[in-house]
């Protein structure tokens, strides 16, 4: 356990920034869920468009690289790509 108040602060911190990370990255697999899910394209069209938005978000603010937001937006793609309309 931390003694110094520097260091109980930052216990506080990083707990706050753990749970605010991971509530992020739970919605970002959500979002990727629901565009692998849909089947029709206007509806996939839609969540696709949610779910990179939310991904470069998350790669501006740090709580993702850069090269594994492109391999997830790829592969969102790839799928959008492959429904017929």
């Amino acid at each position: 356990m931390a003694h110094h108040k520097s260091a109980k602060k930052r216990i506080r911190q990083s707990e706050k920034k753990h749970v605010r990370n991971q509530a992020s990255l739970s919605k970002m697999k959500t979002l990727i869920k629901k565009v692998h899910a849909s089947k029709e394209k206007a509806t996939a069209e839609v969540t696709l468009k949610e779910a990179i938005s939310f991904i470069d978000k998350s790669v501006s603010k740090g709580r993702l690289h850069k090269n594994t937001a492109a391999r997830r937006k790829s592969s969102l793609t790839r799928h959008f790509n492959s429904l017929t309309a």
